[in-house]
């Protein structure tokens, strides 16, 4: 516990760029920005025509008992409904990541630099941010259905599945987050993967803390740049070059 509380001070380090970088971190609300509020409209769609969606799946329910099928039904919708916010978590991670690709490198480059002196020279571009963003997108459906799955049980479903979700996207997130940080250091997806099991805990810790702070309305906006710094943070600390909190 003590070091998946670390990360989650880790992305209180991050908060402090605000204070420190205000310029650049308001600048990375541009991108958040445009992302967020598709998503939302998005969400917003899914969530008035999930009651709809989970009658269509369910037609064997018509000839049930309506109190045994109003139930089913509603369980089915509530599950549609967190796995999609689930999902739209990695999703707007993943896409703001690569429309907001100059920005965060801006507020990547001022926390290594404030904190190492050097900035790490491995190239890390469009390109690269693209291939995470689709394995992030791959790992937040797989985190979504698994949430989604979780919340068809009866009575305890919902709360399951959101604690499901935080912590099967908080990994992947994070994962996500700190890629920049370790791949501009010559790291490869092997060798990443391998220091992110070696500090589960920590990573876990900052993950969560991103995913259940993005899941506040609005929120993630701000979040977003706080995030980037603190993965930045994440990553040298992974690397054994500086400690994280």
């Amino acid at each position: 516990m003590r070091e998946f509380w670390r990360g989650i001070t880790t992305l209180l380090d991050g908060f402090r760029w605000w204070r420190r970088r205000p310029g650049i971190m308001a600048a990375g609300l541009i991108p958040a920005g445009i992302v967020g509020l598709a998503l939302t409209a998005a969400l917003v769609a899914i969530a008035f025509g999930a009651p709809h969606l989970a009658t269509a799946v369910t037609p064997f329910a018509d000839s049930w008992d309506p109190i045994w099928s109003s139930l089913l039904r509603t369980v089915v919708g509530l599950a549609v409904v967190g796995g999609t916010v689930v999902l739209s978590v990695a999703v707007f991670t993943a896409l703001t990541l690569v429309v907001g690709e100059p920005f965060y490198d801006r507020i990547w480059r001022s926390v290594e630099r404030e904190t190492g002196g050097a900035v790490p020279d491995h190239p890390y571009g469009i390109v690269s941010a693209a291939r995470d963003a689709v394995s992030l997108f791959a790992r937040g459906v797989l985190a979504a259905l698994g949430a989604g799955a979780v919340g068809l049980v009866p009575f305890v479903g919902a709360p399951a599945a959101a604690v499901t979700g935080a912590l099967l996207n908080g990994r992947v997130i994070a994962d996500e987050l700190a890629s920049r940080g370790l791949t501009a250091r010559g790291l490869d997806a092997p060798a990443r993967a391998a220091l992110v099991r070696g500090h589960r805990g920590r990573v876990l810790g900052f993950g969560v803390a991103v995913h259940v702070c993005f899941l506040v309305p609005f929120a993630a906006v701000v979040v977003m740049p706080a995030a980037v710094a603190g993965a930045a943070l994440l990553a040298r600390h992974l690397a054994g070059e500086a400690d994280a909190g």
